[in-house]
């Protein structure tokens, strides 16, 4: 299996910390955002990585170079403009071939194995919840018997974590444009499955949420 780092946002509610830095390269206990997903998918055994870039490209490029001192293998869609997510994908699927991938938001920090996540039968997508943290508290989907909903309670959050069948984007012309509304239409075909992830999980959102998975991770360490 072949996994997307998503790192092409800007950032803009990190800054001033992403004015001169891209988010996926902030630290936190000691590493970049970006290689705790590495070492995180490699450790699963997924080294096959394309991670796509628009803000300060060059520098993840700089810092990650093809992989091989992290154990995996690298490669890059650059965008002059940031596609938003689902245009970013669409613009990756030559590099991500034609079987099932695995995609991560660039900006999360998660201890989920990526290894329990499946496709079943049919599927388009199969999307890892999380119970709703204190800044979203009206959370994204509800999950009901492993299947997505649109709508429905309880409402869960959406970890930005999520396996894809490359079939939910190939009809889509390239350009920008937003992930949501393939899900939310593989979702009114019953395509979309779904996993309660129970764990740890934290939307690198602001300053002080990178504060705290920093000290989360040094108390670990």
């Amino acid at each position: 299996m072949k996994a997307m780092i998503l790192a092409a946002g800007r950032g803009t509610r990190m800054r001033p910390l992403t004015d001169h830095t891209p988010k996926p390269l902030l630290e936190a206990g000691g590493r970049s955002l970006i290689v705790h997903h590495i070492e995180r998918l490699a450790t699963a055994g997924i080294r096959e990585l394309v991670i796509n870039h628009a803000h300060l490209g060059e520098q993840i490029e700089h810092a990650l170079g093809d992989g091989a001192d992290l154990g995996v293998e690298i490669r890059y869609s650059p965008e002059a403009a940031a596609l938003e997510t689902g245009g970013g994908i669409r613009r990756a699927l030559p590099l991500l071939g034609e079987a099932p991938f695995l995609v991560v938001n660039g900006d999360v920090w998660c201890d989920l194995d990526p290894g329990a996540l499946h496709l079943a039968p049919g599927d388009l997508a199969q999307l890892a919840l999380v119970d709703n943290p204190l800044h979203h508290p009206e959370g994204d989907f509800s999950l009901d018997d492993g299947r997505v909903r649109d709508g429905g309670a309880p409402r869960l959050t959406f970890t930005g974590i999520g396996l894809y069948h490359p079939a939910l984007f190939a009809e889509q012309p390239e350009g920008a444009f937003r992930l949501a509304p393939l899900l939310r239409a593989a979702m009114a075909d019953d395509r979309v499955g779904g996993l309660h992830h129970r764990g740890r999980w934290f939307d690198i959102g602001t300053p002080e949420r990178l504060a705290a998975l920093d000290a989360l991770l040094r108390e670990r360490s």
